[in-house]
């Protein structure tokens, strides 16, 4: 069963079409620019974590090198702890004058 169509109707719906075309598209963010507040929460989380093993991998390491079970892993176990500290402060202090350049930019 077939219909006749209505040019009338036809003709609206492509100048319709056609004005919709004509807008500009929606700009959404790039991809990895804009971090989520879990992201970066992880990314400081797997950084103190990856000091704090690296640390504890060296320090078991030496005292099982020189025989003196505690003292380096907990010497590096600490140091590990602070390079961890520091990374995530640095990637802090990173991150916070990127957000404030992005929105210097967008007022602009």
């Amino acid at each position: 069963m077939t219909q006749d169509s209505d040019p009338d109707r036809l003709a609206a719906l492509e100048k319709r079409i056609e004005r919709l075309k004509a807008k500009d598209p929606v700009r959404r963010a790039d991809t990895g620019v804009v971090f989520s507040q879990g992201e970066v929460a992880w990314r400081m989380v797997v950084e103190l974590v990856t000091g704090m093993v690296l640390g504890l991998a060296i320090g078991y390491g030496l005292d099982v090198l020189f025989g003196t079970r505690p003292i380096f892993l907990i010497i590096f176990v600490l140091l590990g702890f602070g390079a961890g500290i520091r990374v995530m402060l640095g990637t802090a202090r990173q991150m916070a004058k990127d957000a404030a350049k992005a929105a210097q930019d967008e007022g602009k």
